[in-house]
């Protein structure tokens, strides 16, 4: 029932935050609309330290912060000022185009504090590209739960289960998924493309170990997951696919000329900062970076 096993790559974002990158892949570039997926940590930071990633700018995408501890402080060229705790849900909708930053709150910054957290990109579909940027704060309480014998979840986004979290622009499922120690649940077949990742502990897969760090993309049909003596703690995510879309950096559209469109705009200056965080910015990267899987070669 495993397609393809992907494991999360280190990266450095600066700013004090290293993650591991799990999407895109060169094997695999999207699942559903999910075109981009970081594990945020797990990361420890001494009093005086914390995270600072400078504005920067996106066109063609949802962005979806979800945490598991610690907080993250967001500024937006819309005018937004969110933070961000465990349970919650930053949902930003770039469209055609919004700059922002992420940093630690100074007095968080001042007593240290670990965080733990994923970022998914979601792309959007083509007639909805170019919307109008836009930001939800989604609160944990308003987000739907479920339970069934040694499983809790969380409906982060979408549809799963009959439950409702945060629309999307095309049909998908983002879910937060606790397992206890020696507990089973079966992931069903309702979205052509689905995957599994494994953000804590291990879980088995008609026999085959997921540990930690790793993506397992799924196969059709219905697929159950079973942990063994300790628990696990998973994202479940997915949905229909809505073709091809090329990634530049921060830039994902399915035209390439929007994205020189977007890094010209960028880097002349035309789109907006933060008000609340405007004094520096993230440069257009020169050299440009390497390609990311999605786009030509």
């Amino acid at each position: 029932m495993i397609d393809l096993i992907i494991p999360a790559r280190k990266k450095d974002l600066g700013g004090g935050l290293e993650v591991g990158r799990v999407l895109p892949f060169a094997k695999r570039r999207m699942v559903g609309p999910f075109v981009f997926l970081d594990h945020m940590g797990p990361a420890d930071f001494a009093p005086g330290q914390g995270v600072d990633v400078r504005p920067h700018p996106h066109i063609g995408l949802s962005t979806v912060s979800y945490l598991f501890e610690g907080e993250l402080f967001h500024h937006d060229s819309l005018g937004t000022v969110q933070v961000i705790v465990p349970g919650e849900v930053n949902w930003m909708t770039a469209g055609r185009g919004i700059v922002h930053s992420e940093r630690t709150r100074p007095e968080l910054r001042a007593k240290g504090m670990r965080m733990d957290g994923i970022q998914a990109w979601v792309a959007l579909p083509k007639e909805a590209e170019e919307t109008a940027p836009a930001f939800a704060h989604i609160g944990a309480k308003v987000l739907p739960r479920f339970a069934e014998a040694g499983a809790t979840g969380t409906v982060i986004a979408g549809e799963f289960l009959g439950l409702a979290g945060a629309p999307g622009f095309s049909p998908l499922f983002y879910v937060h998924l606790d397992l206890a120690p020696l507990s089973r649940f079966a992931v069903p077949d309702d979205y052509a493309e689905r995957a599994v990742y494994v953000a804590k502990g291990k879980v088995l897969l008609d026999g085959v170990a997921v540990e930690a760090g790793n993506m397992a993309v799924l196969a059709p049909g219905l697929v159950e997951l079973e942990t063994e003596e300790v628990p696990a703690r998973l994202m479940l995510l997915g949905g229909e696919p809505i073709g091809e879309r090329h990634i530049w950096w921060n830039f994902v559209s399915s035209s390439l000329d929007r994205i020189e469109l977007a890094k010209d705009d960028w880097k002349s200056g035309r789109m907006a900062l933060p008000p609340t965080d405007k004094d520096e910015f993230i440069p257009l990267p020169d050299p440009p970076p390497p390609p990311l899987p999605t786009d030509p070669v």
